[in-house]
């Protein structure tokens, strides 16, 4: 009876294993439904090919994405093996136990090596600073800028804008070169506008836009380390940075108060502004013809200088986790141990996704692939993020709520305005036990 007992657990054992083995075969990657969902699709239809393993990526809409992922999260639900999130997701995410810790696979794999060091920080590591990693980078993404480039090679407007502004007409090499243009194109009795730029308060629109300015004036949200705002947020570059974004939003269209990426894409296809701010995402739609009709005519830069020569660009984008309730993470360790590499992460920029490799970003043929490469490039080894904590939804309400009726409606100076979002995340931070 004993021996037979035995026979049975072994014959048992061998179909346990031999089941985890076939479910092994099939992974699921959850992301949000946008064009990079679908090159990773195909990226995945290879890996399939070389290995025999099947990679869905299954997708919601962008609306349902965070609520659809949490739910599933905080139920230890194991539909999703990876998931490709965003990167203000890694403090939530990872205090609650939900990613797997790839500090190791990291370090073993000379990831910190492979990818952009921006895209590394942002995208992979929490806390701050602290070398602990829950993402590889996947989706690389930020803030740029289009513009109309015959609107600025025009030889009667570049011979005007000499006249007034003492220097040549071209690319910004700076905020200050960046608000002179806007300020030079903005012809409202010719339904014609210097800019357009992100002003939408529902989500992080707003605060992506801000930003931009903010980083490259010098200035920062906060001590991510310590969680000290005074003298960050509310300090003299920040508030130089929301003047500035102010005086830029005076050079918009009309009824620019509730904008994002559709309506700034927008600005450049039906000849409504010189520049626009967009996600680098977004723009494959300005050089296809059937989208833009002045495709021809649309050029791109990355985010340009503040006064003192600080550059930066707000991130966008999304790193790959494996989620801590999958039942095929080995599958899913052996899956990003293929996709850090350097040929694969060729084949995903080939694909049409943003890839963060560094020797793929580096590379002459990457950078001449689009008219928008060159400037995305630039920008990935140049970005700087939100709060990645998990009370960031409370922050960006916050910023918001401080921020939004300053720029749109005029209200306050920039100063008030940013010492109340100072005291507002203080409390906040306070709150949650974050910082002394």
């Amino acid at each position: 009876m004993r021996t037979a007992t035995k026979g049975m657990l072994a014959g048992l054992g061998l179909m346990l294993a031999s089941s985890t083995s076939v479910l092994a075969q099939e992974l699921t990657i959850f992301w949000a439904e946008w064009d990079p969902a679908n090159y990773l699709q195909e990226l995945a239809n290879q890996y399939e090919a070389e290995t025999g393993v099947k990679v869905t990526v299954e997708t919601t809409p962008w609306g349902d994405f965070q609520t659809k992922a949490f739910t599933e999260f905080n139920a230890q639900g194991s539909a999703y093996d990876m998931i490709v999130g965003d990167s203000q997701w890694l403090g939530a995410a990872s205090e609650a136990g939900h990613y797997v810790d790839l500090t190791d696979f990291v370090k073993e794999n000379g990831v910190l090596d492979k990818m952009a060091p921006a895209t590394m920080k942002f995208y992979a590591e929490y806390p701050g600073n602290s070398g602990k990693y829950w993402s590889i980078p996947a989706e690389g993404d930020a803030v740029g800028w289009a513009y109309r480039k015959d609107w600025f090679e025009d030889p009667t407007e570049m011979a005007n804008f000499k006249a007034k502004y003492g220097y040549d007409l071209a690319v910004p090499k700076d905020w200050k070169q960046l608000t002179d243009i806007a300020e030079f194109f903005h012809r409202p009795d010719q339904n014609r506008y210097g800019v357009a730029i992100y002003t939408d308060n529902s989500y992080d629109a707003m605060a992506m836009g801000f930003e931009n300015a903010l980083f490259s004036y010098g200035g920062e949200l906060g001590d991510m380390s310590t969680y000290k705002v005074d003298g960050f947020i509310n300090g003299p570059k920040a508030v130089a940075a929301l003047d500035a974004y102010k005086k830029l939003y005076s050079f918009t269209p009309p009824g620019w108060a509730k904008t994002f990426f559709v309506e700034n894409n927008q600005a450049i296809t039906e000849n409504l502004a010189a520049m626009s701010m967009n996600y680098f995402a977004f723009f494959p739609a300005l050089i296809n013809e059937a989208s833009n009709p002045n495709a021809a005519n649309t050029g791109f830069f990355a985010n340009p200088a503040g006064p003192d020569g600080d550059q930066f660009a707000a991130l966008g984008g999304q790193g790959i986790s494996i989620v801590n309730y999958s039942q095929n993470k080995d599958e899913a360790f052996k899956f990003l141990k293929w996709f850090i590499q350097d040929d694969t992460q060729q084949k995903w920029a080939d694909l049409g996704g943003y890839t963060c490799s560094a020797a793929v970003l580096e590379s002459e043929a990457f950078r001449n692939a689009t008219p928008y490469n060159e400037a995305f490039y630039q920008t990935m080894f140049k970005v700087k993020d939100f709060w990645a904590v998990p009370e960031y939804a409370e922050l960006l309400t916050q910023l918001n709520q401080r921020v939004y009726p300053a720029i749109v409606g005029g209200e306050g100076t920039s100063q008030e305005t940013l010492d109340a979002l100072a005291a507002d995340w203080k409390a906040t931070f306070a709150k949650y036990g974050r910082g002394s």
